[in-house]
């Protein structure tokens, strides 16, 4: 499996589209499974629709779900850091795209995006492994 890792700031940003990333990464490799994985207990990747409001509606969904007050054990951080844990259950940690010809297989709409509402931490990772068919 052949792997690569790179580093995101979001700051500022809570959904930060990496699409273009991982179309370099699948470039040369044929066809087989991109997987992309965030190794952080605060943050997942999606694919959504991007540019069209999309990421702001869904922002408000998470903080919808996910108020950022006191009532979470959870409890270090900033006040409602606890929601923070609370996102890779509802945003996965990880994706699977397959992949043909070195391109991925996205629907029209479809980009890979990192979704983190966790302003405590902006230095992020994220893993593109490459499973070869």
């Amino acid at each position: 499996m052949d792997t690569e890792e790179i580093e995101l700031d979001t700051s500022g940003r809570n959904v930060v589209d990496v699409t273009d990333r991982a179309l370099a990464f699948c470039r040369t490799r044929g066809d087989g499974l991109l997987n992309v994985f965030a190794p952080h207990a605060t943050a997942g990747v999606a694919l959504m629709e991007t540019g069209s409001g999309s990421e702001p509606d869904l922002v408000a969904a998470l903080e919808a779900l996910l108020p950022r007050d006191d009532r979470y054990r959870h409890s270090h951080g900033s006040t409602g850091h606890g929601a923070d844990h609370l996102v890779p259950v509802l945003v996965s940690p990880s994706l699977v795209v397959p992949v043909r010809d070195g391109r991925p297989l996205l629907g029209t709409w479809q980009s890979i995006v990192l979704v983190d509402l966790n302003a405590d931490n902006p230095r992020r990772r994220l893993r593109f492994s490459f499973l070869a068919g």
